[in-house]
């Protein structure tokens, strides 16, 4: 049996949950699912700046794992780009955390 997922620390909201290419129904994409901490992930290492060992602790976890949910996060953004599937974000251990939602 494996080991149960800490939870992860989240600071609000993201403004959409869905992002699919323009043009295409829905019907006929594949749907990509993204974590709420792996998105947590991206926002505070893309869209913030902040290194590994700045943004883990936010997140309550080691920089090795906050390292793999990032890896895995952009891994699944750049299959969605590049097969142009939807991208659905739901889900996930996590806890939030008070503070403003995320800018829409």
């Amino acid at each position: 049996m494996p080991r149960p997922k800490k939870c992860r620390f989240v600071n609000g909201v993201p403004g959409a949950y869905f992002f699919k290419p323009r043009g295409i129904p829905m019907t006929d994409l594949t749907e990509i699912h993204l974590t709420m901490d792996e998105m947590e992930a991206l926002r505070l290492a893309d869209a913030e700046g902040k290194g590994q060992e700045e943004a883990a602790p936010l997140m309550g976890v080691s920089r090795q794992t906050f390292g793999r949910i990032l890896s895995e996060a952009r891994r699944k953004v750049a299959r969605a780009i590049v097969d142009g599937c939807a991208i659905h974000i739901e889900g996930g251990v996590y806890t939030m955390r008070g503070g403003p939602p995320w800018s829409r």
